[in-house]
């Protein structure tokens, strides 16, 4: 008997159901830890900002939160599409090798049923767009209110509001799809 002579396709499909776990696993992590840094992120530069009476360094926190929120869609959008491809490819492909008569892998399609589903898909949208998008624009705000206004910074400033509006608006768009 070969190493092969054990290969199965069934094998193969499972060996490669536990790499896409493992990568859903490690982004999930990593993107949630984007949120908390951010935040990190912007109350230090908040601090650092009224202690040294600087308010054009707030002008860093949106240029963070564009980073880190792209980022964190990025991730989000892998680690979606891997469950979608989970649920609509590899569990009915393994599905129908094993002549299994419920769904593979029904966790993937079990959980995005439960009760009060919606209502957290929203709170976390409204979470996100805080974070990524509202308080980058009080810090914005925050510094055209302030006598530090010059005119490139405020060029800059109006660059970064309106890639701060593409981005909330990759957030809602994420979010119909989700």
């Amino acid at each position: 008997m070969t190493a092969t002579d054990d290969v199965t396709e069934s094998k193969i499909l499972l060996a490669e159901y536990d790499r896409l776990k493992e990568e859903q696993k490690t982004r999930i992590g990593f993107r949630d830890n984007l949120l908390y840094f951010t935040l990190a992120a912007a109350t230090a530069i908040v601090a650092i900002t009224v202690q040294s009476g600087q308010p054009q360094l707030l002008l860093s926190i949106p240029a963070i939160c564009l980073i880190l929120g792209w980022t964190y869609l990025v991730n989000d959008e892998k680690i979606s599409a891997i469950g979608r491809y989970v649920r609509d490819r590899l569990g009915p492909r393994l599905g129908g090798l094993t002549s299994a008569h419920s769904a593979v892998f029904g966790w993937e399609t079990y959980h995005r049923n439960v009760a009060g589903r919606t209502v957290r898909k929203r709170l976390q949208t409204a979470v996100d767009l805080f974070a990524y998008l509202v308080l980058p624009m009080v810090c914005t705000t925050a510094f055209w209110c302030s006598p530090a206004v010059q005119p490139l910074l405020l060029l800059a400033s109006l660059g970064q509001t309106l890639a701060l509006a593409v981005l909330g608006w990759q957030f809602l768009r994420r979010r119909e799809h989700a």
